[in-house]
């Protein structure tokens, strides 16, 4: 792997120190804000969830975040997203997401994932076509329906005014 390119590696057990402090440090906030336990019991659970599927996320030779997805006969679950807050901002998320995406049209399959409430990345989820399908007291469950995107309306141009 360039130490310039974004890659994606099969975590194992040698990350999971890595995933823990990766875990508290972009989520403790919002389970606080939820009420969710914080322990690192959960989130070690929380962690080994799918273990199989999860992905560590490199950036410029550094693991920069986990991607773990995972894909049943039903259409592709994101089970988790995380990116290390000394990356987050570069568009490593919506990247990481953008692809599956492509890969869920093609394959015609639908793609859930749930959000905290109060978690920013829902922003990032609607602006990507994810639409609240349910809600409980701590998450929002949203879905991606595979296909074509209505296109964004144009913007007037500052001729036009």
């Amino acid at each position: 792997m360039s130490p310039h390119s974004l890659a994606l590696q099969a975590a194992t057990e040698d990350d999971l120190p890595f995933l823990l402090a990766l875990r508290k440090a972009t989520m403790t906030e919002h389970l606080a804000r939820a009420g969710a336990p914080q322990d690192d019991a959960h989130h070690l659970a929380r962690i080994r969830h799918h273990f199989d599927d999860a992905q560590i996320v490199w950036l410029h030779g550094r693991p920069a975040g986990l991607f773990k997805t995972h894909r049943d006969p039903d259409g592709w679950r994101v089970v988790q997203i995380q990116i290390d807050p000394a990356f987050q901002g570069q568009g490593l998320g919506r990247r990481l997401l953008a692809d599956l995406l492509r890969q869920a049209d093609d394959e015609g399959a639908p793609v859930t994932l749930s959000v905290l409430k109060g978690n920013p990345a829902r922003r990032l989820y609607e602006s990507l076509g994810f639409t609240p399908v349910e809600e409980t007291a701590l998450e929002i469950e949203m879905r991606y329906e595979p296909g074509p995107r209505p296109a964004a309306e144009p913007k007037p141009s500052l001729a036009a005014l």
